[in-house]
């Protein structure tokens, strides 16, 4: 299954989760959000939103500092 996770091509099983494609990517997951096709995801709709080909995933990773 092809996805594009921040522009980028990526090739996944099929019936793989965000929190799967997470965990694959090595993202830390406390400190990013996810939008899928233009829409925000929650975190706790993660585990239950089935990526499809050509979904485009676009993560944001939240930075501290001052």
């Amino acid at each position: 299954m092809r996805v594009f996770v921040n522009g980028d091509e990526k090739e996944f099983g099929v019936g793989i989760s965000l929190a799967e494609l997470i965990t694959q990517l090595d993202l830390p997951a406390p400190r990013i959000a996810i939008e899928l096709n233009r829409e925000v995801v929650r975190r706790s709709d993660w585990s239950s939103t089935m990526l499809k080909d050509d979904d485009r995933i676009e993560i944001v990773h939240f930075v501290g500092g001052g």
